[in-house]
């Protein structure tokens, strides 16, 4: 029956948005604990995933994530144009469990330092561009590249044709350099773009993020490279 339960709840409600849970009548994909490979079929969608194994509280699962993981995980679905839904299971008293505050200060933590790169953004580069998630300001000509800890601090891009007029680290302003290895003159395929090395003191503990200031829209080469 769900085209009549979505015809019962819009009729009640014509601002409601349902999820995919009612099926192909859903208005949004909600993929669960597990963080799809590619492009859910909808634009819009949410992974909905819990602090550990379980929704709600169980003193016997303590396989809680880590503020890594929780980060590394969040900046994937942000840089793919989805949103996190994030279970708390509070405990018969209605205290959190210690675990999920320090998931929650970790993660606002971060959110604090590197807001711009996330809300009000749109999803990043397709795939095969970057080693790692991305995020576009809303007119495209800011590029944003999430670096986990244990990447070094270093990062190459492929198939920007764009310029890149400017980067920084951002929640510091650290400017950094860059250089553009392979490109040829007469060919259309652009050159790969190495970033330089960051110093240790400049890399967030568990999520790095650069901007990239662009000369305009970002404007990018799929091909298959050749002679073009």
């Amino acid at each position: 029956d769900a085209p009549l339960i979505r015809k019962i709840i819009l009729d009640r409600h014509p601002g409601a948005i349902i999820n995919s849970r009612l099926g192909e009548y859903g208005d949004y994909a909600t993929p669960e604990q597990n963080m799809p490979i590619t492009q859910p079929d909808r634009k819009e969608w949410e992974l909905c995933m819990t602090p550990n194994y379980n929704w709600g509280y169980r003193p016997s699962d303590t396989a809680y994530k880590t503020p890594y993981e929780l980060i590394t995980i969040f900046a994937d679905v942000v840089g793919r144009g989805g949103n996190l839904l994030f279970d708390i299971g509070p405990k018969e008293d209605g205290t959190l469990p210690a675990e999920q505050i320090a998931q929650l200060e970790a993660l606002a933590r971060w959110n604090k330092k590197h807001g711009e790169a996330i809300f009000s953004t749109i999803a990043g580069l397709p795939d095969g561009h970057f080693y790692g998630p991305t995020t576009l300001s809303k007119d495209s000509s800011t590029l944003y590249l999430f670096l986990p800890a244990q990447a070094g601090g270093s990062a190459m891009i492929k198939g920007l044709k764009s310029t890149v007029k400017s980067i920084e680290v951002v929640g510091s302003g650290y400017k950094v350099g860059h250089k553009v290895v392979g490109k040829i003159s007469w060919s259309e395929v652009p050159g790969l773009i190495y970033i330089d090395a960051l110093p240790e003191k400049e890399r967030d503990k568990d999520m790095t993020v650069l901007k990239l200031t662009l000369d305009g829209p970002v404007k990018l080469y799929r091909g298959k490279g050749g002679f073009h």
